[in-house]
């Protein structure tokens, strides 16, 4: 049931407690926002015993009320919306929104999410309740009608920017893709639209993770990832970088794994060398959920937690969870690291001042008319608006992957009888881990009977589920399929293939959905396959023979809506592949291959398998032409840039999106590189017979690669070819620039 709908303040009160808050600040320094940020934050710290410090270091911090330091409402999740028991805006899992490859859309896509955050948080903390004690994070404040809600806190535990380098990592639905500037570009715009525009408050704080080496969950817990300095800073460490650095996320999470023998939670080489050191990050740093203990308890890597708890402080961790029950959290460990001397009061101080400067530009210690974000209203959420930009990110998610013969769109007026089959067809699925509660579901069967209306007959039929089936079911599937003008097969996964703690065994769809889909295609061959995925996911024999395949991935509470208008033609997709869908599991490397050009090769950049569909695919109802590749210039030197311009033209009959995909080659390398990497890109929209000159930059930066004997980025000089078109493997035009002068950047 929604919350009936709130002011923030009255005007009397805002007056009311202006005037308590100027007699506050006369007396707390730290409460006069008129003072320098680093000074307010002195004086508070100066003013804290060493018990309250250690109190401020946990995610459930008490407050302290002679200091006027609210309470810490925890952290919470916000992948693709507000993880709440209360409805909020669900968004398309973050996998599709990758298939955008429209940033500006995602950027607004995580305003909108921490918006709502922020408005729910207002609210809370704005109405009388009571406090229910016990369920840790779980725990619930009871509103005076009753009604029991969790805390919304400030910090969020997003985006997920791990790089799914593993296709059959159980996460790939949380993450944006397989190719570091793609990556890149979505880390920046979703922490950007996270922490809003504000040049002195945060929205909301964003946490980067998981820092830096996280493929795999079965084994997360006791891997080592052995991975050279190469690969580490081309593949594996640049979006971070991107994300601390040019959007200034505010905190960090770091991995349970080992990565080169050191457990992420004691790293220094990556939370002190890099994140601090070398890029400069002055958020807070806070270790996985209990895996302080856990480098005890699974890795053996220390004997006591204290030591545990040392490290991970004195690596640069300020803030740990505390889960009730689970684990030895900084505030509980530190004091007896303290007094066996492994720790000083001095880090306490280094720790706590990091963890304050951020609480202070969020704005818990001024005035609230002073806080932009602190006026947003409990109106917002669920909002018309809100509700009408998820549907619009998961249209421009959708990926045509196959349209053999051009069986879609489908003609409505044709169709009397449609055949709606499989597990997914009447499934709200929301996703698989991270996922709030939404307003009002539209299922792919929902959306189809709303776009046909009661003019076209609906014939339903399970099919099949994820992994089971019996011959009764299938022979229903075919039944309806065969008397049906045309029918449409929801096919996928869900938490019980893949999820946290969980990897796929398999490449494949599961065997049982594709007996499916090839005796639908048997009964009535003019059959669309809808493909609700978290990762990419292969078809094999009859299955593969499906005329047309759309993907949609996990596309929020309006999904339905979107692929019933893409299958009936009121748009046309114009979503790309943010990773490769190898054809089979041959085709992909071993799990411990962290070095990509390890044969047979990871991503489009090194593999050399099979690929079924390619990284950057996507196909249209329309077609669009390439023409007229222009560089300038053509020879550039290491702190010049070339502009590459292209005209691309809608030479169908239908409006479209195209991505135009840029993409560089050394010509001539030094070592190995890859066949081509991804170095810009622009989605486009075109009307028929339209025609836009599209302007995409190359740097010498862009062409670099890590020299691990100098320790710095190298671009040597010599000849490069770029390749401009509609996938990565779909070039339409190419040129060659050449690189005058070495160029050298620091990791």
């Amino acid at each position: 049931m929604r919350f009936s709908r709130v002011s923030l303040l009255s005007a009397s009160m805002t007056v009311a407690f202006a005037g308590a808050w100027g007699q506050l600040r006369a007396q707390q320094p730290h409460l006069d926002p008129n003072q320098p940020l680093e000074e307010r934050v002195d004086y508070l710290l100066s003013q804290l015993t060493l018990e309250e410090k250690l109190s401020l270091m946990g995610t459930e911090a008490p407050a302290i009320e002679r200091l006027q330091i609210p309470e810490m409402w925890g952290w919470n999740q916000s992948l693709h919306g507000v993880v709440w028991n209360q409805p909020t805006t669900m968004f398309p899992v973050n996998i599709g929104m990758a298939a955008t490859w429209n940033p500006a859309l995602i950027q607004e896509v995580a305003s909108v999410i921490h918006d709502e955050a922020r408005a729910i948080n207002n609210y809370l903390r704005s109405v009388p309740s009571t406090y229910e004690e016990g369920g840790g994070r779980q725990c619930c404040l009871v509103l005076e009608d009753g009604r029991r809600v969790r805390k919304i806190g400030l910090v969020f535990r997003s985006p997920v920017i791990n790089i799914s380098r593993q296709p059959l990592w159980g996460r790939v639905h949380e993450a944006y893709g397989e190719d570091p500037h793609l990556v890149t570009r979505m880390a920046v715009a979703y922490v950007r639209g996270m922490q809003g525009d504000d040049p002195r408050y945060l929205k909301t704080v964003a946490t980067a993770k998981h820092y830096a080496m996280n493929n795999e969950e079965v084994n997360r817990h006791n891997l080592n990832a052995d991975v050279s300095p190469r690969w580490i800073h081309e593949y594996y460490l640049p979006h971070f970088r991107a994300a601390f650095v040019e959007a200034g996320a505010q905190s960090v999470m770091s991995i349970y794994n080992k990565l080169n023998g050191v457990p992420g939670a004691a790293n220094s080489f990556l939370m002190t060398e890099m994140l601090r050191n070398a890029w400069g990050f002055e958020g807070f740093g806070v270790p996985d959920s209990n895996a302080i203990p856990r480098m005890v308890w699974y890795h053996g890597f220390f004997d006591t937690v204290e030591e545990a708890a040392a490290a991970a402080l004195l690596s640069g961790h300020d803030l740990s969870d505390q889960q009730i029950g689970e684990g030895v959290s900084l505030p509980e460990a530190l004091p007896g690291a303290l007094e066996q001397g492994l720790v000083s009061e001095t880090d306490i101080d280094r720790a706590v001042r990091r963890i304050l400067t951020v609480r202070f530009r969020l704005g818990e210690f001024d005035p609230p008319e002073m806080v932009p974000y602190r006026q947003l209203s409990f109106d917002i959420v669920g909002s018309a608006e809100h509700r009408e930009l998820s549907l619009e990110t998961a249209r421009q998610s959708l990926v045509l992957q196959q349209n053999d013969g051009e069986i879609l769109p489908f003609d409505p007026s044709a169709i009397q009888t449609l055949a709606v089959i499989g597990p997914h067809a009447d499934r709200e699925m929301t996703g698989i881990g991270y996922t709030g509660e939404f307003f009002d579901f539209i299922t792919p069967i929902e959306g189809i009977r709303e776009r046909l209306g009661s003019g076209t007959e609906i014939l339903q039929a399970r099919g099949s589920g994820i992994f089971e089936a019996d011959e009764e079911w299938l022979a229903e599937a075919e039944s309806v399929a065969a008397e049906a003008d045309a029918a449409v097969v929801f096919v996928g996964t869900d938490r019980e293939l893949e999820r946290e703690g969980r990897d796929r065994v398999y490449l494949n769809l599961p065997d049982v959905q594709q007996e499916l889909i090839g005796r639908v295609l048997e009964a009535n061959p003019n059959t669309a396959v809808v493909m609700v995925t978290a990762g990419p996911m292969s078809l094999t024999g009859p299955a593969s023979d499906a005329p047309a395949v759309l993907n949609m991935f996990m596309a929020g509470e309006v999904g339905g809506t979107a692929v019933a208008e893409a299958l009936f033609g009121d748009f046309s997709p114009g979503g790309k592949l943010p990773y490769t869908v190898y054809e089979t599991y041959t085709d992909v490397p071993s799990w411990q291959y962290f070095d990509l050009s390890k044969y047979p090769g990871y991503t489009y950049m090194y593999n050399v398998g099979n690929q079924q569909w390619p990284f950057g695919h996507g196909l249209s109802y329309t077609t669009f032409g390439y023409s007229d590749l222009s560089v300038s210039p053509t020879a550039f030197a290491s702190d010049g840039e070339v502009t590459v311009t292209v005209d691309v033209q809608n030479t169908g009959d239908m409006a479209g999106d195209e991505v135009v995909q840029l993409y560089v080659r050394d010509m001539n390398p030094p070592l190995v590189r890859p066949f081509k990497q991804l170095r810009a890109f622009q989605r486009i929209s075109l009307e028929p017979g339209e025609r836009e000159t599209v302007a995409l930059t190359v740097t010498a930066e862009d062409l670099d690669y890590f020299d691990e004997g100098r320790d710095v980025f190298v671009s040597h000089p010599g000849l490069y070819e770029v390749m401009v078109g509609s996938s990565s493997a779909d070039i339409r035009e190419t040129a060659t620039i050449q690189l005058t002068s070495e160029g050298t950047w620091p990791k």
